[in-house]
């Protein structure tokens, strides 16, 4: 381990618990920085794999969630 990384590692563990989510946030913008485009292109994830196709159910669920809501049920 270098002397750099050594100190680096002191120092993370002198930080305080709740300020740990602010300097997550700064190394992970630093090593957005670092990234060469590439690497950006692989870690993308296609969104479209998460979204269900409509059913005929799901169509009408805002009609029945909006007639509940009509008569008092909700």
């Amino acid at each position: 381990m270098t002397a750099t990384r050594k100190e680096a590692i002191q120092m993370l563990e002198r930080i305080p618990e709740d300020k740990l989510g602010f300097v997550i946030q700064i190394m992970q913008g630093i090593n957005g920085l670092l990234e060469t485009p590439e690497t950006k292109m692989k870690n993308t994830i296609n969104l479209e794999q998460f979204v269900m196709p409509a059913t005929e159910r799901g169509q009408h669920a805002d009609d029945y969630v909006r007639e509940l809501r009509d008569n008092d049920r909700i």
